[in-house]
């Protein structure tokens, strides 16, 4: 190792330190050094539903040069998004979202006398240090360093990655801590450190963990929005405007994962690796209904209940339930000749295969049950270059040389649009609020948070287009009080009258149009 303990000091090492204040120990004391990372090796840092954003878009959100605020790990809001928001999360210390295992060794570490315990993220210290400072102290933990990136190091010294900065930092601990007989580095990323990677997999469990969705897609807009605004100033030369398109997989009754259980229930023997459980839709139409099949079934948002009445499956590869109306006057529509769910497939098996199944045995009394639904979409959202003829696209027609579905212009004003809402009130097609989240939706570290729905869900909150609204809004719907958002609820910030926040008009659909 270049340098000596005489050329690195324990002044100079504390300028990496953004805790205030920090106080090393003596050089001749320490005989172990300890270095934790805090995205998905200390903490479970919620990640980019896979459910909700297409793979191209996961990519945007997760690259620093494509949005102006920084994308997904640079935007503070999204990290303090996480579980049930920051005000809450902080009173039970984040409970559920760390990793315990690493918890334990910090706990060890800040036992152990002869051992310097530095807390390393690559995440910007001006945006991250008071918020990530918030949530190590909520949860009791102590280090002698915390170390976020700074704009410029210690030595004046620009760093163009992550890996450089980590560099940077642990050559001046080692060579300051020169005594040290060990280094410890806890990293999620086995890549980093090829040395440690049978150590850190024995370790580390990788969870996937996503924020609520409803949370997630104010905030991926709100950020959207910021970088818009900034382009349309001509502050970030070479960046293009951004929107949220959909592809819509679709139509259907949808069923909430309370429900999808109980379907799971009715078949036997496919809780194996083998079956793949769906059970979340009575199919209405394969794509974006048109307008004269949503008449028919009472529009996006419908309720409706319906009652189990048969089972059977296809050569043993699709299970599926076949299902009526509980009304029999009710009006409904499936391009099914009987209204079916698939339950569970395997092998190449497809839901559209459940047309073939026949022989449906009737179901016992323990069998049969009544569920409701609600009419909605299966939607995956993408983050493109927006313009001024935006369509969304039948993600099922791929042959097809034209867009299948166009949406409506006043859900989305392009930018720098004047446009005005139309009297007649609408459901957003992106309105948080307006969302079923269906089955096998984690929003939480390696579990599922449910079904949110309408007013009653996070994201609620009524938040009216024009005037001086003041009020506060439930969470997701928050505007900047006064402008056109009004309200002080997390999430879907507004960002002046050229742009429209995904919890816009909210009022007018307070029940579910969505599915991830």
């Amino acid at each position: 190792m270049d340098g000596s303990a005489s050329q690195h000091t324990l002044t100079g090492l504390k300028r990496w330190s953004c805790q205030d204040p920090t106080i090393l120990p003596d050089m001749d004391k320490i005989r172990a050094i300890h270095v934790y990372d805090f995205d998905n090796t200390l903490f479970c840092s919620p990640l980019p539903n896979k459910q909700v954003w297409a793979s191209p878009s996961i990519g945007t959100l997760q690259a620093l040069e494509q949005i102006s605020t920084g994308g997904w790990w640079h935007d503070a809001n999204i990290l303090a998004s996480t579980g049930k928001g920051l005000e809450e999360e902080e009173k039970t210390a984040w409970s559920g979202w760390w990793n315990e295992n690493i918890v334990d060794l910090v706990r060890l570490s800040m036992n152990q006398k002869d051992a310097l315990t530095v807390l390393l993220t690559g995440r910007n210290e001006r945006g991250f240090a008071d918020l990530v400072t918030r949530m190590f102290r909520a949860k009791k933990l102590e280090f002698d360093m915390v170390c976020l990136k700074p704009a410029v190091g210690p030595s004046g010294q620009r760093f163009s990655s992550t890996m450089l900065f980590k560099q940077d930092l642990l050559r001046d601990l080692v060579c300051t801590y020169s005594d040290a007989e060990e280094i410890r580095i806890y990293e999620d990323r086995p890549k980093h450190i090829p040395r440690l990677l049978r150590y850190l997999q024995s370790l580390l469990t990788e969870e996937s963990t996503t924020l609520d969705p409803i949370v997630e897609v104010s905030e991926v807009q709100r950020m959207i929005n910021t970088h818009n605004q900034a382009v349309l100033g001509g502050e970030v030369p070479g960046l293009v405007p951004l929107a949220i398109k959909r592809n819509v997989f679709y139509t259907g009754y949808l069923i909430s994962p309370q429900d999808t259980e109980r379907f799971a229930a009715l078949t036997k023997n496919t809780s194996d690796r083998d079956w793949r459980t769906l059970a979340n839709n009575i199919l209405i139409t394969p794509r974006p209904a048109p307008q004269s099949i949503l008449n028919k079934v009472g529009g996006l948002g419908h309720r409706m209940t319906w009652r189990v009445t048969g089972i059977s499956h296809f050569e043993n590869k699709l299970w599926a339930a076949r299902v009526e109306p509980a009304d029999p006057r009710a009006r409904f529509h499936s391009e099914n000749p009987t209204p079916t769910v698939v339950i569970s497939l395997r092998n190449n098996a497809r839901p559209i295969d459940a047309k073939y199944v026949s022989n449906w045995q009737p179901t016992t009394p323990e069998q049969s049950f009544e569920f409701d639904t609600v009419v909605g979409e299966k939607v995956l959202l993408r983050i493109e270059r927006e313009t001024h003829d935006e369509y969304d696209y039948n993600a099922s027609s791929k042959a097809s040389n034209k867009p299948q579905y166009r949406h409506r212009d006043e859900d989305f004003p392009v930018l720098g649009s004047n446009s005005q809402a139309p009297k007649e009130h609408h459901p957003s097609q992106l309105d948080p609020t307006a969302m079923q989240f269906g089955p096998n939706v984690p929003t939480g570290p390696g579990q599922n948070r449910g079904n949110y729905t309408g007013h009653n869900s996070r994201g609620g909150g009524v938040s009216k287009p024009g005037g001086n609204n003041n009020g506060r809004g439930g969470r997701g719907g928050r505007g900047r009080g006064g402008n056109r958002f009004g309200g002080k609820g997390r999430g879907g910030r507004g960002r002046g009258g050229s742009y429209r926040s995904l919890d816009d008009r909210q009022e007018s659909y307070g029940g579910a149009g969505m599915q991830y």
